[in-house]
């Protein structure tokens, strides 16, 4: 530790309530990481903040002691976004959980970063409303960080990702000071949209400390379809015949024979022999149309009660867990135009081939963003030459296809190397004069995102 900045952290833990600032080397490095393999820094301390004035002391502290901070949820994320830098405070806000204000009237929600996604879709459904957003990790994700990284989930190819959902937001930026962003009604231009700037920042301009978002009235009747294919391809194909029928399922997901392996081998889900794709739809009404569209499938079936339904959707939910099983992961989340589904489906697989590489897919069918996950050896440091090959060939066609370098999980450190390749050298630019206008002194998040 630097003795200068040694020095000043009792100076930091003067000013934060007892129990706020950990140094235990132990106890720091266990918030130094996400859930990917890469490496973390070595974090000066962790501040376990609880509400919006210690993360302005934070700052404060930070911007005058020119130290990096890194801030962090629960920690859930696939990009390496939340790994702590060398000589950082990791800032983690996993404990600012109050929900300070549902209205049913409004259909609003005003709440703190450390509010879990599922929690707050479960208060909302109390007043007869839903949180939209839906990631596969909704039980354990938190709405900061949903926010962070623009997450996307299940139920995004009907209601959209978090940013369609944020209306406002209180964020602290990199020198202490307060910005409020937004608005609280459905409709607001006033100014430029910072709500939407911040969105999906990854922590690199400032620290939401709340959000304004949006409800949902609570759908009907609501049909949950499941389909088997003996052709993964065939499966894309029924999701674009879906779309351009101009049907809207509320969820549309596609998982692959690896998947269904993997799921399978774990929680015996009966798995047949000749199934190489599951797609799993649900519709606001009758689903006789998306059933009748999936008709290369080799069985189709309607669950025929709530609990049913719960089960197939449960199912979806497992598939990051059982690939894990499987071996160390690099998780990945392409998006494509919905037309060019079938054509990415395609080259992910040619790719594994290729490469000989394992790589289980599922994809938020509905919306085209694709989840190849690039399995390879425990232990290991990072992915092998080879992995590194194959998830360079599918970025890469994934962009000549018109699509993004990922739809939802952030760019965090996993994706920089690639970056430029989508946003070119005037955006590159732009990007870096909003971090010097936020950011002066580049201590948040530094190294991440852009």
């Amino acid at each position: 530790m630097n003795d200068r900045i040694s020095d000043h952290l009792a100076d930091l833990v003067a000013a934060l309530p007892d129990g706020r600032v950990l140094t235990d080397p132990d106890v720091v490095d266990s918030y130094a990481r996400d859930r990917t393999f890469v490496a973390p820094g070595k974090a000066l301390a962790v501040i376990l903040a609880r509400s919006r004035d210690d993360v302005v002391t934070t700052l404060r502290w930070a911007s005058a002691q020119r130290v990096p901070v890194v801030p962090r949820g629960a920690g859930t994320g696939l990009a390496g976004g939340a790994t702590s830098v060398d000589g950082c405070l990791v800032l983690s806000l996993a404990g600012m959980t109050r929900i300070r204000e549902l209205s049913p009237d409004d259909e609003i929600a005003v709440v703190e970063p450390g509010v879990i996604t599922a929690d707050l879709d479960r208060a909302a459904r109390e007043h007869g409303l839903m949180y939209a957003p839906d990631p596969s990790s909704h039980e354990i994700s938190t709405i900061g960080g949903n926010l962070a990284t623009n997450a996307g989930g299940l139920r995004c190819v009907k209601y959209g990702v978090t940013r369609d959902s944020a209306l406002g937001l209180e964020v602290v930026l990199a020198d202490g000071r307060v910005l409020d962003t937004g608005r609280r009604t459905m409709k607001g231009v006033t100014g430029y949209d910072l709500t939407g700037l911040f969105v999906g920042s990854e922590g690199t301009l400032g620290v939401i400390t709340a959000a304004t978002v949006r409800l949902h009235r609570v759908p009907g009747q609501v049909a949950t379809v499941a389909a088997e294919f003996t052709s993964l391809r065939d499966a894309a194909s029924a999701v674009s015949a879906i779309i351009a029928a101009g049907c809207r399922p509320s969820l549309l997901e596609l998982m692959d024979r690896t998947t269904l392996e993997a799921i399978d081998s774990w929680k015996n889900i009966g798995l047949e022999p000749a199934t190489r794709a599951m797609l799993i739809a649900q519709a606001e009404g009758p689903a006789q149309e998306i059933a009748a569209l999936c008709s290369a499938a080799s069985f189709v079936a309607e669950a025929s009660t709530s609990e049913e339904a719960a089960e197939l959707i449960g199912v979806r939910r497992l598939a990051y867990d059982a690939k894990e099983r499987l071996g160390q992961c690099l998780v990945e989340d392409v998006c494509v135009p919905r037309s060019a589904l079938p054509d990415m489906i395609s080259a992910i697989e040619d790719a594994a081939s290729r490469h000989g590489v394992t790589i289980a897919t599922v994809a938020h069918a509905g919306d085209g963003n694709l989840h190849p996950v690039f399995i390879f050896e425990r232990g290991l440091a990072e992915p092998p030459a080879e992995v590194w090959a194959a998830a360079d060939e599918v970025f890469r066609t994934a962009l000549d296809l018109g699509g993004t370098l990922t739809g939802e999980h952030g760019v965090g450190v996993l994706k920089r190397r690639w970056l430029g390749l989508e946003i070119g050298p005037v955006a590159t630019e732009i990007h870096q004069g909003i971090k010097q206008v936020f950011d002066p002194l580049n201590i948040l998040n530094p190294g991440k995102a852009i």
